[in-house]
């Protein structure tokens, strides 16, 4: 007599309803852990722009507040204010954001996505060149000329700007116009975020050593609790989470776009 005790099962022997069943189950498994993911993306995403605009108005304050406010070359001394300002916009905020601009808006067309990306690393160099002549405008109309690229803030500054405009054009050339080929593009993605990353921290670290360097130079009584320089160790935070925020979500695999229909069928026709 045989037995009708069947302990394992190939998927392929059970019934159409019990495989039915257990795609449910499992298909249920995955939506709710993809619903989990994307709230905590979401949350992420909201706490990046916190950190991003506390640090462009912590630098506002400091500036327009224990600064003395902005000029252009009418007074170089405030001209140089627009200096840590724009750098902190443009390489800082908007280069984040712009680095997050696939993840964010995952399951829009990726051209637009492109041009949002490149738009908005456009803007950064903007800002960051306006901020590079603020700073050599107050060195070079001060009453008493001040020498430029004399301190490592200024060299890894240089160094990270120049990065990043060959970063843009790079990847403008590869991925939205003259657009290189599938396989050009694919060997060259992994070097392009890589070195997003890393101009990325750049960028942060140069902050960090511009913030210590002007406490340097304007003497104030840092180590007595005043608020400037309370303010000055805020910032200096602020900047560093939102740059570990970015990178985390920028890293995470649950959180990377899924390839959309016009990608697929690139793969496909390979």
């Amino acid at each position: 007599m045989a037995s009708t005790d069947t302990t394992y099962y190939d998927n392929e022997q059970l019934p159409r309803a019990v495989q039915s069943q257990d795609m449910e189950a499992f298909d249920g498994g995955s939506t709710s852990a993809t619903s989990f993911s994307m709230k905590t993306f979401t949350w992420l995403v909201l706490l990046v722009q916190v950190f991003g605009l506390a640090a462009v108005v912590m630098v506002a304050v400091w500036m327009g507040h224990f600064r003395g406010g902005f000029a252009w070359q009418s007074n170089p001394l405030l001209e140089f204010n627009y200096h840590p300002l724009f750098m902190i916009i443009g390489m800082v905020f908007l280069f984040g954001d712009a680095i997050l601009a696939y993840r964010v808006f995952r399951n829009d067309n990726k051209l637009i996505i492109k041009i949002v990306h490149a738009c908005m690393q456009a803007g950064a160099l903007i800002f960051a060149s306006v901020g590079l002549k603020a700073v050599f405008d107050s060195h070079n109309l001060a009453a008493t000329p001040i020498p430029n690229m004399y301190s490592l803030h200024s060299w890894l500054g240089i160094i990270t700007v120049v990065m990043f405009g060959l970063q843009w054009v790079f990847g403008f050339v590869s991925y939205l116009y003259p657009k290189a080929g599938m396989a050009s593009r694919r060997m060259y993605m992994p070097y392009h975020v890589f070195w997003g990353i890393a101009i990325l921290c750049f960028a942060v670290a140069t902050a960090l050593m511009g913030i210590t360097e002007k406490v340097i130079f304007t003497n104030i009584s840092y180590n007595k609790f005043i608020p400037e320089g309370v303010l000055l160790n805020c910032l200096g935070l602020t900047i560093v989470a939102f740059a570990t925020l970015v990178i985390f979500l920028l890293t995470r695999p649950e959180f990377k776009r899924p390839p959309g229909p016009e990608e697929e069928h690139l793969q496909l026709s390979e």
